[in-house]
């Protein structure tokens, strides 16, 4: 059983037992997250939204705060003598898909 949830202004396909790094959460470590927002649950009858599946839920647990892999951002205008250098890391959350219920 799966179902698509929606977070972060992303879509995300989650499975039970599931790890995800999403979006940057507010919470800490081990704290519990309910998504609201489903948009498909599978099963035997699949339930599709329109846009969002009435009474359905996805429960997480937080299991780390962290910052993703450093990014290069490199600005660059020929014959212009314009150089900039700049780094980025993004903010994420890991969760861990403790329950999808319908």
């Amino acid at each position: 059983m799966y179902a698509v949830i929606k977070t972060g202004g992303k879509q995300y396909r989650v499975s039970e037992g599931q790890k995800l790094r999403v979006e940057k959460l507010p919470g800490s470590a081990g704290d519990k997250i309910t998504f609201g927002e489903v948009l498909l649950v599978s099963g035997d009858s699949p339930k599709i939204g329109q846009p969002l599946v009435k009474g359905a839920s996805v429960a997480a647990e937080i299991t780390a705060q962290a910052r993703g892999e450093k990014l290069i951002v490199f600005k660059f205008k020929r014959r212009k003598n314009f150089r900039r250098k700049n780094g980025h890391r993004q903010l994420y959350t890991e969760l861990k898909i403790t329950g999808i219920s319908a």
